[in-house]
């Protein structure tokens, strides 16, 4: 009996306007462990008014932190269908999917800079792509990436990096940061929506911990 591959997480970074793929970046390993935070947002630490005590002033504040591990010498197949890596080049071209991801384009630096020679001082910041994180068909999530760290371990002859560990921390982007209209709030409601309807099979419950109620 075949067993069935199976299904790697990643990035998919998308236009925030159009919505369109912009590139999709896998995970090479699913990771080992996971970290979640997440961090409710009440009414201050010490409201002192009981009656605000389990008030929420909104989504709470999501972070994940992910270790990854890619290893050069098995990228021998193109990832999901795409080109091929360019031999002779490493881990360059999946680290850098993953850095751009942080940097302003050098097309938007060099019109930021020509905007600025042109005395134009209220130049708005640019906007990076979308990126979603993937994690299972439950975790379809909108993110901001908060830091990327890079432990390259092992390099080719000509110093590209062949085995690297990448440690990435993002925090879930809300409808209290982007809005309803936009594209990563509305993905962002999918996923709440998702985790109240796992959470509604729980079941009441309220006897196996001996709560009599009243």
């Amino acid at each position: 009996m075949t067993r069935p591959a199976p299904r790697r997480g990643g990035f998919v970074f998308l236009d925030p306007e159009q919505g369109r793929v912009l590139r999709v970046v896998p995970f090479q390993y699913n990771p080992d462990s996971i970290t979640r935070t997440l961090q409710p947002r009440g009414i201050g630490a010490d409201a002192g008014d009981r009656l605000e005590a389990l008030r929420l002033q909104g989504p709470p504040r999501e972070t994940f932190r992910i270790d990854a591990e890619f290893d050069a010498t098995d990228l021998t197949a193109a990832p999901a269908g795409g080109p091929a890596p360019p031999t002779g080049s490493g881990l360059f071209g999946m680290l850098s999917a993953l850095e751009t991801a942080v940097a302003p384009t050098a097309a938007q630096l060099t019109q930021q800079n020509d905007l600025a020679a042109k005395g134009i001082l209220e130049i708005a910041p640019v906007q990076g792509p979308l990126p979603v994180l993937v994690l299972g068909a439950h975790r379809v999530l909108p993110v901001r990436m908060l830091d990327l760290d890079v432990a390259e371990e092992a390099f080719d002859a000509e110093l590209n990096p062949i085995r690297a560990r990448v440690t990435l921390t993002v925090r879930v982007l809300t409808v209290d940061d982007v809005g309803f209209g936009h594209r990563a709030g509305g993905l962002y409601l999918q996923y709440q929506q998702g985790r109240e309807r796992f959470a509604a099979l729980v079941g009441y419950g309220g006897a196996a911990v001996g709560y009599a109620g009243g």
